[in-house]
């Protein structure tokens, strides 16, 4: 049976009650997982409030800010983590972000800046996060992110971020290599598309899930309750022989050709 009980969670990346960090959360906090959740921060505060809001039925016992281009923000984070656990069991990565205008037209037409921008925030950020938790991860650990199928295929309009989560799929095979033997396994989740914030980004989201609803073995696309169930199984005991892994949670789509 899968159970968290007694396990510290850090997720990052929920930003409202449709993003897949929010369904991951959920599943954790049922499979009795302690949870720290982060937040990116603005001047106004609206994001704090929004994910607090949000995720106060979890009763977190931490809730931080995490802006992952501020370094001494994220050093904070792992800070207040020690202080509070002193140990860290399991980090969940859903941290993606590209420009509009790079998500759209012509590849080439990516500039310099978003395609710096796409890379440091989506494939990055798991280098510099999983830094920060090996350390706090003295009895093993598990580290989750989420990847999707436009690192591997092209996707029209997926452009720039194609390449990160190309990056990002990489920096698990990578990771996985260097901490196995800390007993931290790292694998990742592909999910199909689900409509969020940040794919409504994405020119023609609507159409890649209804063509996913029509081809998929399933004939439908995934729910955010599904990859957090995914995501749970991977950060238990259960998964315990598993790492380096991109698990494909997409109603099949992965494994169609024509």
């Amino acid at each position: 049976m899968l159970d968290l009980t007694g396990k510290n969670a850090l997720v990052t990346g929920i930003a409202n009650n449709r993003s897949i960090a929010w369904g991951i959360a959920q599943q954790l906090h049922a499979a009795g997982a302690d949870l720290g959740i982060t937040y990116l921060p603005d001047d106004r505060g609206r994001m704090e409030g929004k994910v607090r809001d949000l995720t106060a039925p979890l009763n977190p016992s931490l809730f931080l800010p995490c802006n992952v281009q501020d370094d001494q923000q994220v050093a904070a984070t792992f800070e207040a983590i020690q202080q509070k656990w002193g140990r860290l069991d399991i980090l969940i990565h859903c941290l993606a972000f590209a420009n509009r205008d790079d998500l759209t037209g012509d590849f080439s037409n990516t500039s310099r800046q978003g395609f710096q921008t796409a890379l440091d925030i989506s494939a990055y950020s798991l280098l510099q996060l999983a830094n920060g938790a090996k350390a706090l991860m003295s009895e093993g650990g598990s580290i989750v992110t989420l990847t999707y199928l436009g690192g591997v295929r092209v996707v029209p309009n997926y452009n720039v971020m194609g390449i990160a989560k190309a990056a990002l799929e990489m920096n698990v095979r990578y990771l996985a290599a260097e901490l196995g033997p800390q007993q931290i396994r790292v694998n990742g989740i592909s999910a199909g598309p689900i409509r969020t914030l940040a794919s409504s980004a994405v020119g023609g989201i609507l159409d890649m899930i209804h063509h996913v609803e029509e081809a998929a073995p399933l004939r439908r696309t995934v729910t955010q309750t599904e990859v957090g169930n995914a995501a749970a199984f991977l950060s238990s005991d259960l998964a315990s022989g598993v790492t380096g892994q991109i698990l494909y949670v997409d109603s099949g789509y992965e494994v169609m050709g024509m």
